[in-house]
């Protein structure tokens, strides 16, 4: 196939293309293609420059591997440059076939719609719109939803109210049971603590009067311990002059017995006057020593006697009174105790009385709030049964208004009976009864205007072929919609769901 050279028209320019420039080497043979990049004109023709014989080359090399290399220096036209061993003559490769398609050298129609853009713009601007609306909806949703729930919330909130005022209604009964129980207490425990007082009083004036006897007794053993000693040492004087009274009767007796001796003369006397001064003096030594001893041993069992007693009389008021002090530590710990628990249960009942006040509030502002909110219900409900009651009105008069239609359709298909009748009959003998009677049954519809119903119904005057045919369409398509469940489903839909909103409002 010949060498065909196309120009290739574009914004940057003209080139040329040649199949000159598409090489396909043989496989398996060694070969090399070298591009090389300059203006047109050939060597040394007129669009020659000297500076521009030096080109980009690209030398591949198909053999085995690392063995293609890239030829950056300049050499002469149709030679191969080869590291070391110098530029090689390379033989003229081969023109091969080359197959063109030329339905793709045709001019694309790159043209672009000006308003392309502005319709996108459009469109985002649209899709940013609704996509604003459907959040804005369905933060709507989200904030009905949970008024909603608020409301059921409030609506549920009056019964856990009344449980938990009747709860703390019995607290504060149990609380007010126990404070007059604890008040019972406390004034018996402060009478038994008034007894224990006056008890503690008595004995410590009982004390105070046994020390004070047990002074005076103690005196009056000091004074018998001393009236002793006196009687002791007058004793020790007596005897003392008794033993030299008896050494003085002794000489005067030995003195006398000399006398006696000396003289020799015994007189024989009756002496009745005999006096014994040793049996007088041991009579004597014998009563003061019984009464001495007596003395002793009543004074000693006296005092004995009293020592026992009063040791036995402060034991005992030691014992009283220990036990008395701590009867008395006992009952100001249970004074204490008793006034801290009377003390936690006020301060408790004024926090329940202060619990419950505030419940009663929170639960009367709640069931005011749920009083006010089912009002606004009851308002809402019974304006949509008004609605309601409306659009059924309105779908009664609707529905009357097909059954009239039916019977304009039945007397329209009468009057083109009779239309018909009247091109067949040119008397109109049968048609102008006909038509008679059904003027004499039909009334007109109380929103037609008057004259219209008569105006149509009569037979000349009017292409009433045409008109009767265009009302008798749109009449048909009216009485075939009303005849539709869906429709009718539809209308259902439209009122139940605008009761729904207007009770969700």
């Amino acid at each position: 196939m010949a060498g065909h050279s196309y120009r290739f028209s574009s914004s940057f320019g003209v080139r040329n293309f040649s199949p000159c420039s598409a090489v396909t080497p043989k496989p398996g043979v060694r070969s090399c293609s070298c591009a090389t990049a300059h203006r047109r004109g050939t060597h040394g023709g007129p669009g020659y420059r000297p500076s521009e014989a030096l080109a980009a080359r690209a030398c591949v090399q198909c053999g085995p591997p690392h063995c293609g290399e890239l030829c950056t220096t300049p050499t002469q036209r149709g030679q191969l440059w080869l590291p070391g061993r110098g530029p090689l003559q390379a033989q003229r490769p081969r023109i091969t076939t080359v197959t063109v398609n030329e339905s793709l050298l045709t001019p694309l129609n790159l043209e672009i719609d000006p308003n392309a853009q502005c319709v996108k713009h459009e469109e985002k601007e649209q899709i940013k719109s609704l996509s604003s609306k459907f959040a804005a909806f369905i933060d709507k949703v989200r904030f009905l939803e949970q008024q909603n729930k608020l409301l059921e919330t409030k609506c549920n909130l009056e019964p856990p109210f009344q449980g938990y005022t009747e709860t703390l209604r019995r607290e504060t009964e149990c609380v007010e049971a126990d404070s007059g129980r604890l008040a019972w207490e406390l004034n018996h425990v402060q009478e038994v603590l008034e007894g224990y007082k006056k008890r503690y009083e008595e004995e410590l004036a009982l004390r105070a009067m046994a020390e004070n006897e047990f002074v005076s007794c103690r005196r009056t053993i000091d004074c018998a311990y001393l009236h002793k000693a006196d009687l002791e040492a007058s004793m020790e004087v007596l005897r003392e002059e008794t033993v030299f009274l008896r050494s003085l009767y002794q000489k005067e007796i030995h003195l006398l017995q000399s006398q006696i001796s000396d003289s020799l003369v015994v007189v024989k006397m009756d002496n009745s006057w005999e006096l014994n001064i040793d049996l007088v003096v041991a009579e004597i030594k014998a009563q003061y020593d019984n009464i001495d001893s007596r003395s002793q041993a009543e004074a000693e069992t006296w005092y004995q006697t009293k020592c026992e007693e009063m040791k036995a009389t402060l034991t005992q008021q030691g014992e009283n009174l220990c036990r008395t002090e701590k009867e008395i530590s006992e009952l100001n710990r249970m004074i204490q105790r008793l006034t801290a628990e009377v003390e936690n249960g006020k301060q408790q009942r004024c926090k329940l009385e202060a619990a419950v006040t505030q419940s009663e509030q929170q639960g009367e502002a709640a069931l005011s709030d749920a009083r006010c909110k089912l009002a606004e219900l009851e308002a809402a409900l019974q304006k949509a049964k008004q609605d309601m009651a409306c659009l059924l009105k309105e779908y009664q008069e609707v529905t009357n208004s097909k059954l009239g239609l039916d019977v304009e359709v039945a007397t329209y298909l009468k009057l083109l009976e009779g239309e018909e009748n009247k091109e067949t009959d040119p008397q109109g003998k049968g048609l102008a009864q006909e038509h008679s009677q059904l003027v004499a049954k039909l009334s007109p519809p109380p929103a037609w205007p008057p004259g219209l119903f008569s105006l149509l119904l009569c037979p000349s005057g009017w292409n009433l072929q045409l008109i009767l045919r265009k009302m008798l369409y749109s009449v048909a398509s009216l009485r075939g919609l009303l005849k539709l469940e869906s429709f009718r489903k539809l209308v259902k839909g439209h009122l139940i769901w605008d009761a729904q909103r207007i009770l969700s409002t």
